[in-house]
């Protein structure tokens, strides 16, 4: 057995905090991860998407070692096992609350702590950490769903883990909840933690994340920033009455460009302010110009619907 590592990990911004390698794991002869490679950089929000049932969880229980399969996951350089302290390494949420009903929020942090080694003056600072100060006294069994998250999400902090997976946690929340939440894991993220997120909830995912990893029949079938996508897959409306003289310059900027029957154009692969600049040098007015960033939902619909069509 390695000799076990230190239980700090390095608190700095590392390209991969979390690398997964060649997931793979099979049920009945059929593959529902498929040879899966996942990085989850420190410092930001990494969003894993997927429709139910596309092997988001599956693929979480792999990397954290919950389920068996074949490939390797490596937090800042070492396997789980091998880190002295997994607790302080990644924390969880995945479903809801494994705790006795009567229990209040503190006694339940209570425990949980001991069985990690936390000291009990971590659970208040938790508690206050996740806006539930006023309601600490309040049994399980009483929470709400959005409370509930909080509480999952205390449980996951209570050690101060280097990385946070959570699996689906904006299912069922009213939008205050979701708010917080969002708010909550951006600022995990500014304080160097690297933060994984399946979900597939596209709108609210493309508010948190910085980064998706597209996952279609247990395969990744695309990744991307949010910054890229916007960059790339801009669309930029030009009104003018002498629209088509922009055409050839556009096309020298590797860009694209259609006229419409009304006389505005539509172009592709050049940002709005290079159109601007491209118009004001050739003396062509212009009286309407926009620039409309794809969102994320047709992004994951266009890979995942090619995914469909090849398989």
């Amino acid at each position: 057995m390695p000799e076990l590592a230190s239980s700090n990990p390095p608190r700095v911004s590392h390209p991969d905090a979390v690398c997964a390698e060649g997931l793979t794991w099979q049920r009945k002869g059929k593959r529902i991860v498929d040879n899966v490679h996942l990085s989850v950089p420190a410092g930001v929000v990494t969003g894993f998407l997927g429709a139910n049932g596309a092997g988001k969880t599956t693929t979480l229980r792999l990397m954290l070692g919950l389920t068996t399969g074949q490939g390797t996951t490596t937090y800042f350089g070492r396997p789980l096992p091998q880190w002295r302290d997994p607790a302080r390494i990644v924390g969880v949420v995945m479903g809801g609350v494994a705790g006795h009903p009567r229990h209040t929020i503190t006694a339940h942090l209570r425990m949980v702590a001991a069985g990690a080694g936390v000291p009990d003056s971590r659970v208040p600072e938790v508690i206050e950490q996740v806006g539930l100060t006023d309601t600490a006294d309040k049994r399980l069994e009483a929470l709400s769903l959005g409370m509930a998250q909080r509480v999952g999400i205390a449980q996951a902090l209570l050690a101060d883990p280097a990385a946070l997976f959570l699996d689906e946690p904006a299912n069922g929340l009213d939008p205050h909840s979701i708010r917080w939440l969002r708010d909550t894991l951006r600022q995990l993220a500014a304080d160097g933690k690297a933060v994984l997120v399946s979900s597939h909830l596209l709108a609210e995912m493309q508010q948190l994340a910085d980064q998706v990893v597209v996952l279609a029949r247990g395969r990744v079938v695309a990744e991307t920033s949010i910054n890229e996508l916007a960059r790339v897959g801009s669309e930029v409306t030009l009104q003018s009455p002498r629209a088509d003289e922009l055409a050839q310059h556009v096309r020298r900027l590797k860009g694209t460009f259609e006229l419409l029957d009304d006389g505005r154009a539509k172009i592709r692969g050049v940002n709005r302010f290079q159109v601007g600049d491209l118009a004001a040098e050739q003396g062509i007015p212009v009286h309407w110009l926009d620039e409309q960033a794809p969102s994320l939902e047709d992004f994951y619909l266009s890979v995942a619907e090619e995914e469909f069509r090849i398989s």
